[in-house]
């Protein structure tokens, strides 16, 4: 199965409905007065964890979700329809940034968790909202708000309770195929493994936990030598890291050093990393070369406070006391309380300032730009083809003050003014 674990998609919610312009004309029901209903509110688009899915491959061809528009408004006052919910099916561990920002959007864990990542646009009012004491009879209506579009970035983080880490060839995957119903590619080759490996741990009495074989490691992967950049991330939900040392040394490379390598390497990926609980299997045990560095293991990690377990994952010596061992610790752990997580953990589109209006000049010097999202979206609602629906806006638009900020700009008549997809000739 081929392993996907980072895409890039583009989500565009659902347009809100028109709002309709209409009038009763029933039989004896004297000046009706306006009638028309306000449009339905367009498709968010929301991302769900499902169980089902293991790896972002979904997304690999599918890249663009289109939430659907609302509904228009009609005659005697009825609503147009709300569109349905777009929802993206993303598997648990997924963490959602804004591909443009960086900023995290969501980090989507459990199952059911959702965010809501475009909002669909709200219906646009039908001209029976408009009737005041002053204006009865009003003819206009509003258009459709536009739904947000953006696009993400989608990173896989895999959801394993143990992390299996340490240089190629040291017996990672025999480790978690001697322990697991896991199957992954042995051979005596390094970065045999090219994909994480996940695997459940079975001890008898409801007692078993979730195991990661992370491939890759090696001194400088959190600068993206080897595999290490693609799949460090990987090791960061896990509770406990089980760090495989070759004590055979049969490699030619000293196992003490490698502990100290692969260490300093998820220190500097991430802080976090250095202070997980970790435990040592020194492997390879069966082999006479094994004996001589087992001792210089076991002082270094007296020396780090550390637990050695000597295993052996060809014969299986070893492996069942580390498993309960590690079995252990995950009892003990205490979750990580991190500030900085728990402000980014789900998102829900929500709206900019309404009043945050900016004025710039464009590229040429000759043209002003002016945005905010309440101004943009009332252009965007605003039926132009429609007078009343354009002194309704030059109403709004003095409210706001729009001409004194741009004459303080140096606004001269017959200068464009752009605002969203439209574009007005300034005139005093």
């Amino acid at each position: 199965m081929q392993f996907i674990d980072r895409t890039k998609i583009i989500v565009k919610a659902g347009d809100g409905g028109h709002g309709k312009s209409a009038f009763r004309r029933e039989k004896f029901i004297p000046k009706g007065g306006p009638s028309g209903g306000d449009g339905g509110r367009g498709a968010d688009v929301i991302l769900k964890v499902d169980r089902n899915m293991n790896t972002l491959l979904d997304f690999r061809y599918h890249r663009k979700f289109v939430g659907k528009n609302g509904g228009n408004g009609d005659i005697k006052n009825q609503y147009g329809k709300n569109a349905p919910q777009c929802i993206i099916k993303v598997p648990a561990g997924t963490l959602v940034k804004d591909a443009e920002t960086g900023e995290v959007l969501a980090d989507l864990i459990n199952e059911g968790d959702e965010a809501i990542v475009a909002k669909g646009g709200r219906g646009g009012r039908g001209n029976a909202k408009f009737a005041t004491s002053a204006n009865r009879a009003p003819t206009f209506a509003e258009l459709g708000e536009p739904g947000e579009g953006r696009t993400l970035l989608l990173e896989l983080k895999l959801l394993a309770d143990v992390g299996l880490v340490g240089y190629p060839s040291v017996g990672k995957s025999s480790i978690i195929a001697s322990v697991s119903a896991a199957r992954p590619e042995i051979a005596d080759y390094h970065f045999t493994t090219i994909t994480p490996v996940l695997g459940v741990v079975s001890l008898g009495d409801a007692q078993n936990f979730v195991m990661a074989d992370i491939p890759g490691l090696i001194e400088g992967a959190s600068e993206g030598v080897g595999l290490g950049h693609d799949f460090l991330r990987h090791i960061e939900r896990t509770k406990v890291i089980i760090h495989v040392l070759d004590a055979s040394g049969i490699e030619g490379r000293d196992p003490v050093e490698d502990f100290y390598k692969i260490n300093k390497e998820l220190s500097l990926y991430s802080p976090k990393l250095a202070k997980r609980s970790q435990v040592i299997a020194a492997n390879k045990l069966d082999l006479p070369q094994a004996s001589e560095n087992l001792a210089r293991i076991q002082e270094m990690a007296e020396k780090e406070g550390l637990k050695v377990f000597p295993v052996s994952a060809a014969t299986k010596e070893g492996l069942q006391d580390l498993m309960r061992y590690v079995y252990q610790m995950l009892q003990d752990y205490v979750e990580e309380v991190d500030e900085e997580d728990n402000a980014e953990k789900i998102y829900n589109a929500q709206e900019d300032d309404a009043d945050d209006i900016t004025i710039k000049r464009d590229m040429t010097g000759q043209g002003f730009i002016v945005s905010g999202k309440s101004l943009e979206k009332l252009v965007a609602m605003t039926n132009f083809g429609n007078d009343e629906a354009i002194r309704r806006f030059q109403y709004i638009w003095r409210l706001k003050g729009i001409d004194e900020k741009l004459r303080a700009k140096g606004i001269k008549e017959g200068d464009t003014v752009y605002i969203g997809e439209m574009e007005f000739e300034y005139r005093q």
